[in-house]
């Protein structure tokens, strides 16, 4: 009788699914686990001759040169304070609010020319960048006096640019760091592209021109003077 039943055996029971389900996925992770050393045995095959690489390894490079240099670069350059790379221009103070537009000309000083020599445009050739490309954040220029101010409402993608007052100049890395939010200094090329006079200044993209709008001392009390666009 047992040998009858033979045949039979797990029909039926509902364990002998489970089996069966454990045993496909066994076969399918040997075939995958084949097919992944296979690709990693193509991908490492050398096809054709080879040469070694004659270039140094750039991270090395970069290991080397850091070895080189003083372990504590402030004995090297000095204080932050007295480093010219972190000195901002000056502006003055907004006394009013006051929205004005700038169209940021800009004329070559030199001839850009193609591969074959020919002058595609030359020295002297003045034209708006804002033709070509889009502001696509906000700036946001400031005193040290009203960093909160800027703190407060500017939005996220804004570039926060701190500016001088008077021989008044502030640590953009300090002030980075303990706001964890990234402030930049105000440029003196920066400020004469855009025609800055006085802060705080918002500065935005509005077709081909800039809107530089000024905002006086009411409108810094006003916690969402800066929210909107320019007025």
């Amino acid at each position: 009788m047992a040998a009858d039943r033979s045949p039979d055996i797990g029909r039926g029971q509902p364990g002998w699914g489970v089996v069966k389900f454990q045993s496909a996925t066994i076969v399918l992770l040997v075939v995958a686990s084949l097919l992944v050393a296979a690709s990693v045995h193509a991908a490492t095959s050398k096809i054709g001759r080879t040469w070694p690489i004659a270039e140094p390894d750039a991270l090395a490079e970069i290991e080397a040169k850091a070895a080189t240099l003083p372990s504590d670069m402030s004995k090297a350059f000095g204080p932050r304070d007295k480093w010219s790379a972190l000195k901002a221009a000056p502006l003055g103070v907004a006394a009013a609010d006051r929205v004005r537009s700038v169209v940021p000309f800009y004329t070559l000083d030199f001839d850009i020319t193609l591969p074959g020599g020919k002058t595609l445009y030359p020295k002297g050739f003045t034209f708006n960048p804002l033709t070509y490309v889009k502001l696509p954040q906000r700036l946001v220029v400031v005193h040290r006096q009203d960093l909160g101010w800027a703190l407060r409402n500017a939005r996220a993608s804004d570039f926060i640019l701190l500016s001088a007052l008077g021989a008044q100049n502030s640590d953009a890395i300090d002030l980075s760091e303990k706001t964890g939010r990234a402030i930049y200094i105000l440029e003196e090329r920066v400020k004469q592209r855009l025609g800055l006079t006085v802060a705080p200044v918002i500065v935005e993209q509005s077709g081909m021109r800039l809107i530089l709008t000024e905002y006086g001392p009411k409108s810094r009390v006003a916690p969402t003077a800066a929210k909107g666009a320019a007025r």
